[in-house]
């Protein structure tokens, strides 16, 4: 009976034994799965915050090389320049109105020797003017520069001059002959009471001998804004 009660105690112990030793694989197990779902997640995370940086500096390139590819095509476009001579300001207005309307630069072409309204009067015949007029090796007026500044960025040039005697103003004359004007498009305009553009532009265009010379503008002295807005709209540049 002894025997018997002693087996049956170990029996009891070695039960609760392996009662125990289950219950702490069981516990083992469950902290190996929490730690690789901890891990996989943190792995995942990290995959995502990559794809998400990834991602961010593509969108970032992208945008780079859009505003990049904007400034290229604006300087493929190149500037407007507003070349003019103004002997009593109706070519300045005029000058100043095609700027507004296409953004351009002016350019002022300035006589060393600037005209006196004596200078320009045109019913004396013993005017500067009237003289230079009979005598045409006395017309290379010299100015104080004929220098445009990164004159090889620019794509359109609108010229503006007072009509002489059917012809452009001759200060004009020293800036043309002074620059190359190989693939640029040039406008040329004029201001009169009564003469028209006539053969103006066409000898402008001759004496320069280079670029794309387009038919020109004649306005009327006080003109309104508005029409050389609709002129410049006009010409589709």
């Amino acid at each position: 009976m002894k025997k018997a009660v002693t087996l049956f105690a170990a029996l009891a112990v070695m039960g609760m034994l392996a009662g125990c030793g289950s219950s702490s694989d069981t516990a083992d197990t469950q902290a190996d799965t929490v730690q690789q779902t901890a891990s996989e997640t943190e792995t995942e995370a990290e995959t995502t915050a990559a794809e998400t940086s990834e991602e961010e500096t593509s969108e970032a390139e992208s945008a780079e090389e859009s505003e990049s590819s904007a400034e290229d095509a604006g300087s493929a476009e190149g500037k407007t320049l507003v070349v003019y001579y103004s002997a009593t300001g109706n070519t300045e207005e005029v000058a100043n109105y095609i700027a507004n309307a296409t953004g351009g630069e002016l350019f002022e072409l300035e006589p060393v020797e600037p005209y006196t309204s004596e200078d320009l009067n045109w019913t004396d015949e013993n005017s500067r003017v009237s003289v230079e007029h009979e005598n045409p090796d006395q017309r290379d007026v010299e100015l104080v520069s004929t220098s445009v500044d990164d004159w090889d960025s620019v794509s359109t040039i609108y010229i503006g001059y007072p009509i002489w005697w059917g012809i452009a103003a001759w200060p004009v004359d020293t800036f043309v002959e002074a620059n190359d004007f190989t693939g640029k498009t040039v406008i040329p305009f004029c201001t009169s009471s009564s003469s028209e553009l006539g053969e103006s532009g066409q000898l402008l265009a001759d004496l320069a001998g280079t670029g794309e010379w387009l038919e020109g503008m004649r306005f009327r002295s006080g003109v309104d804004e508005e029409d050389v807005t609709s002129w410049v709209e006009s010409l589709g540049l």
